[in-house]
């Protein structure tokens, strides 16, 4: 049975994003409806979440609908063996769709071939999460007024990071360069490299992380680096404040520069850069609400116009 499930952003023409961001665009001027109304999501994280799955439930719960699932694995029937399939299969007989995070990269591919319902990847190990590159491109046209032609600097953990990974796939629409900023142990994976050049877009890899190197960049996007990827955690030790972003290096840069960071930061961006008006991963993580909303209306088959045009609206 065909679903309209978000897997991957790989796959997502550039007409597709830019219709989802004009949802989310929609969705932003009232987040209050019942479009949902009679409608159950559930939400299934074997791995912990805070923005991603609070603000799932809460896209849901604004738009009407019900909300059901968990955000700790081990107070489910998999503690007892149930397998993945055996849980999707479940949970399908009592939601309209699901929203899946997953500790295992291609998790979420599996369960979209499986479910007679749509799934939304909402995130697979060091693989993808497509509802972040969602909101991580509605915040970038947001705040640069287009996606096309700019300066993307993405700094930190970019081996295990599926943001960074998510985002530059999504970006091949819109003739970017990007800048990789990362100690040898974190850099860029070849696979995305390779991905790269087969689309014709524009890289370049430094280790240096100074004003210097960061001077000309629309988007600087900061990431943790994730202590729970690796398997040698002196390894972990060695690479955890490499690069800390702090106020003074932000003197010389763009003035439409933005920092985007998916969070949770650790201590890769200094607290007094949140003074800063080039810090914006708060309201980046805000927009998650609008392209969450956007991306489950979507795969269950509401339509722009019927946002647009939506009776259900709560003043």
């Amino acid at each position: 049975m065909e679903t309209r499930s978000l897997v991957t952003i790989a796959d997502m023409s550039k007409e597709k994003i830019m219709y989802l961001l004009e949802m989310a665009q929609e969705f932003e001027k009232n987040t209050n409806r019942k479009i949902l109304d009679g409608k159950v999501v559930a939400t299934l994280f074997f791995e912990p979440s805070t923005r991603t799955r609070l603000s799932f439930e809460t896209a849901a719960n604004r738009l009407g609908a019900r909300v059901i699932g968990f955000a700790d694995p081990k107070i489910t029937s998999g503690t007892k063996g149930e397998t993945l399939k055996d849980t999707i299969m479940m949970v399908s007989n009592y939601a309209d769709i699901i929203c899946m995070r997953h500790f295992l990269e291609g998790a979420a591919r599996y369960a979209s071939e499986i479910a007679p319902i749509p799934i939304v990847n909402a995130g697979d190990g060091a693989n993808q999460h497509p509802s972040q590159t969602l909101l991580d491109l509605y915040t970038i046209y947001q705040t640069q007024g287009t996606l096309e032609n700019l300066n993307i600097y993405m700094v930190g953990d970019l081996k295990y990071g599926r943001t960074v990974h998510s985002l530059l796939m999504a970006m091949r629409h819109f003739n970017p360069t990007f800048h990789f900023i990362a100690p040898d142990e974190l850099k860029m994976p070849d696979e995305y490299k390779d991905y790269c050049q087969r689309m014709g877009i524009k890289y370049t890899e430094h280790k240096d992380f100074n004003t210097e190197i960061i001077k000309d960049a629309d988007i600087l996007y900061m990431t943790r680096v994730q202590k729970e990827r690796f398997t040698d955690l002196m390894e972990y030790e060695r690479v955890k404040d490499v690069y800390i972003l702090k106020k003074d290096m932000l003197e010389g840069c763009r003035d439409n520069m933005k920092i985007l960071h998916p969070l949770p930061r650790v201590n890769e961006i200094a607290y007094d850069v949140d003074e800063s008006p080039k810090a914006y991963y708060f309201q980046q993580a805000k927009n998650g609400l609008y392209a969450r909303q956007a991306i489950i209306c979507d795969c269950l088959g509401i339509s722009l116009d019927d946002v647009k045009n939506d009776p259900t609206i709560l003043k």
